[in-house]
Parts: C-alpha cells; structure tokens; sequence
C-alpha cells in the first residue's frame, strides 16, 4: 500500500509540476500581452489548484503514515540532512506552495478586470513554482 501511495505522489508530481509551470506561464505571457482572461484561463488556473491540492493530500497521507517518528526523536531527524529535508522541509515548502496557489487563485477571482487577475495569478503562482522547483527531490526523480 505504502509503495503504491510513493509511487502515485513520485508519478503525480511530473503532472503538478507540467499544470503548475503551463499555468504559470499562461498569466505572465498573458499578464504583458494585455490579453482578456477567458474561460480556458480560468480551467487551466483552476487545475493548477486542483492538482496541487490532491498532491498535498497524498503528501500528508505518506507523511502521517510513514512512520518517520516512531523510529526517530525529533532532535535526531533535525541532525541528520537528509532526514530533515524528507520530514521538515519538503512537507512545510510544499504546504506554502499549495496555499500560495489557493490565494493567488481566490485573490484572482475577485478582480473584475483581466489584467489584474492575470497579476494575481502570476505572482502567487511563480513564486509556488519556484517553491515546487527548489524542494522537488532531484536526486530521486532521475
């Protein structure tokens, strides 16, 4: 259960992180092309959001049921690097990165005009994305 449940969040990652740089993207190319904010936009902003929240809810399943505590006292998982960044610093980005998308998205929403909700869109999600970049495990994805 817990290989497949690894397994789903390592092969959902590719899809988050292809959603979140296409929307991403999307509102910055948008946001200087003074374009008007469609329907497509508000999908592809909305799927952003989705993905990302279903990542964190396998993220915090995994997390809550790995057992990382039962072995190991915070003082030891806070010595040790690798440990650290599996337990603490991986869960805690990817939780800012997940709510930064869910405001970006509910501040864009109530902005009347294009422009802005393109604004709102790109700030909040590129500094998710850079996030998501920065806290991706590399070393295992290749």
């Amino acid at each position: 259960m817990m290989d497949t449940l690894q397994f789903i969040h390592s092969g959902w990652a590719y899809l988050v992180l292809i959603v979140l740089v296409l929307a991403t993207f999307n509102a910055l190319f948008k946001f200087f092309g003074n374009r008007e904010f469609d329907a497509k936009d508000f999908r592809i902003s909305l799927f952003a959001l989705i993905t990302m929240h279903i990542q964190l809810l396998i993220g915090l399943i995994l997390w809550f049921t790995k057992g990382y505590f039962d072995e190991n006292s915070m003082g030891e998982i806070m010595k040790n690097d690798a440990l650290r960044k599996l337990v603490v610093e991986h869960p805690t980005t990817m939780i800012i990165a997940t709510a930064l998308v869910t405001i970006g998205y509910s501040k864009h929403k109530k902005k009347l005009v294009s422009k802005p909700k393109f604004k709102m869109l790109a700030i909040f999600y590129s500094i998710a994305l850079a996030l998501v970049l920065y806290m991706i495990p590399w070393s295992q994805w290749f």
